[in-house]
C-alpha cells in the first residue's frame, strides 16, 4: 500500500517520478487482470488511481511553488 501524503512530500522529484512510474505500470496490470476477469480485490484498482493522485498533486505543488513557478 502506498505511503501518507506527507510521506509522498517529502521524497524527492526523481524518487516521485519512479514512484508514478510504479503506480501506473501496476494499474495497467491490474486493469488488464479485471478485464480478463482474473482480478479478485477490485477495490486495488481504486487506492491505485488515489495514489497516483498523491503523487501527482505532489508533482505539481512543488512545480507550482518552486522558484519560477506560476504562482500569482
Amino acid at each position: 500500500m502506498m505511503a501518507t501524503y506527507k510521506e509522498i512530500r517529502e521524497l524527492t522529484a526523481d524518487e516521485r517520478k519512479q514512484k508514478m512510474s510504479e503506480l501506473r505500470q501496476e494499474y495497467f496490470n491490474l486493469r488488464c487482470q479485471h478485464k480478463t476477469g482474473q482480478l479478485e480485490n477490485t477495490s486495488r484498482l481504486s487506492a491505485i488511481r488515489k495514489d497516483i493522485a498523491k503523487v501527482m498533486t505532489s508533482m505539481n505543488e512543488k512545480n507550482v511553488f518552486a522558484p519560477g513557478g506560476e504562482s500569482s
